[in-house]
């Protein structure tokens, strides 16, 4: 069983604004920061485990391209509590888990790996698509807040909103896919 930290692994999360206020708000790149990804590379089995509480603003975004300088500190500081406190309620439900729960099956442009994924004290049922891509193995994923019960973020009485889809991206070294 291979496992990688966050020098290895990556977790990123995209989100995107909506509502009549939208203009003048961005689009966010979250980054997990504290995370342990495990894969058998003779099963390719996962199981990971992330701090809820470690979510960080990269960067503010507008279609698909990063503002650097776009959000000042005290901002990014005050996203990031909202996240923990609002959000993801980070006191109650401190980790985010997945486990794969069968074999992985090869697709014509890579796997796929089905399992349980827990967030803020909601199990659901998902399907992970995995590609290769250089000499990463990337999972990404559409996911549905409300699915997991998490009211997605909205201020100024719901002019401004985060869509309740964002789009979670994971990726290890490629190795550990290797048979």
């Amino acid at each position: 069983m291979a496992s990688y930290g966050p020098d290895a692994a990556t977790c990123v999360v995209l989100t995107f604004r909506e509502g009549l206020l939208s203009a003048v708000a961005h689009d966010l790149l979250l980054r997990v920061t504290q995370l342990e990804v495990s894969v058998d590379p003779v099963s390719l089995a996962v199981s990971a485990r992330l701090d809820a509480s470690s979510l960080r603003v990269v960067t503010a975004m507008r279609e698909g391209r990063p503002l650097p300088g776009a959000l000042r500190p005290v901002d990014q500081e005050e996203i990031e509590a909202t996240i923990r406190k609002v959000v993801l309620r980070t006191d109650r439900h401190p980790e985010i888990h997945f486990v794969s729960s069968a074999t992985v099956a090869e697709q014509p442009d890579g796997w796929s790996v089905r399992g349980q994924l827990s967030i803020a004290g909601v199990t659901r049922d998902v399907t992970l698509p995995v590609r290769k891509d250089a000499n990463r193995l990337v999972a990404e994923l559409q996911l549905h807040q409300p699915d997991f019960g998490i009211q997605p973020y909205h201020a100024m009485m719901g002019a401004l909103r985060v869509r309740p889809d964002v789009v979670v991206r994971a990726s290890v070294p490629a190795s550990a896919g290797e048979r």
